[in-house]
């Protein structure tokens, strides 16, 4: 790969015209130095007063790694002007082919370093939400995943719902999450399909940000990665998704 500066300038050019997936750069990026690139996009965009707020960990569901044949985990990041809440309406038009994933989001309440166990990021964790991600499809995702994950990993935005404690009672690995399309229910699934437990989703992430000299923080949020395959959303649609005992969220789209 060439001076990352020089990458970096060539994708903010593309983005000017409204291209994410830079052609020049096309098959040439491997996984690590697409990693790389997202951090140093993400990174300018602090000078514009948008901030990371935590993580998105993605393809961690079986359904989701057979519908992009990718099988292993992703990351992308979150963004302060992504952050949105149930009941939120989005303006179609102005999203790129969107589409949205089922989650749980969880807030940390301390810091959690590589290595941590299972027991230790669920001590770590402050509360959890449930949550839609927000993706666009501004490039072909499974024919070449390093530009995707360059260009963030689809990420647009994320819907939650209010909080709870992650208490004994609430095992999330046994949660089942109903999805609904105007009001018309299109699947379901349950925890252990995020991994085995979506919380080990925290852990790989922990370990994988490592690598990139980066880690998980107090106050991050984190999403889970999808409890049920990707929808696509069209004009006018109302999705909503409820968790058995976390509760439920939605977004209009019109």
């Amino acid at each position: 790969m060439a001076d990352i500066e020089g990458v970096i300038a060539d994708f903010l050019a593309a983005r000017a015209e409204g291209v994410f997936f830079p052609p020049q750069w096309s098959g040439r990026l491997d996984l690590d130095q697409a990693y790389r690139v997202q951090l140093a996009l993400v990174s300018r965009l602090e000078a514009q007063g948008i901030t990371r707020v935590g993580w998105k960990v993605g393809l961690t569901a079986k359904v989701i790694q057979a519908q992009f044949k990718v099988f292993e985990p992703v990351f992308g990041c979150l963004l302060s002007d992504g952050v949105r809440h149930s009941g939120h309406v989005f303006e179609h038009a102005s999203l790129i082919r969107p589409g949205f994933e089922s989650e749980i989001c969880v807030v940390l309440g301390e810091d959690v370093a590589a290595g941590t166990d299972l027991a230790g990021v669920s001590r770590a964790v402050a509360r959890c939400h449930p949550a839609l991600e927000i993706i666009e499809t501004r490039g072909d995702f499974t024919r070449d995943l390093p530009l995707a994950l360059a260009d963030n990993a689809q990420q647009k935005a994320f819907v939650i719902g209010p909080g709870q404690p992650l208490g004994p009672g609430l095992d999330l690995s046994r949660v089942i999450a109903r999805v609904a399309i105007n009001e018309k229910e299109v699947a379901s699934g349950s925890g252990d399909t995020v991994l085995g437990h979506p919380l080990h989703a925290v852990t790989w992430l922990a370990g994988k940000l490592a690598e990139f000299g980066e880690r998980l923080g107090k106050g991050d949020y984190i999403m889970s990665g999808s409890f049920t395959r990707q929808f696509p959303i069209a004009p006018g649609d109302k999705v909503e998704v409820a968790f058995e005992g976390l509760g439920s969220v939605n977004a209009s789209f019109l």
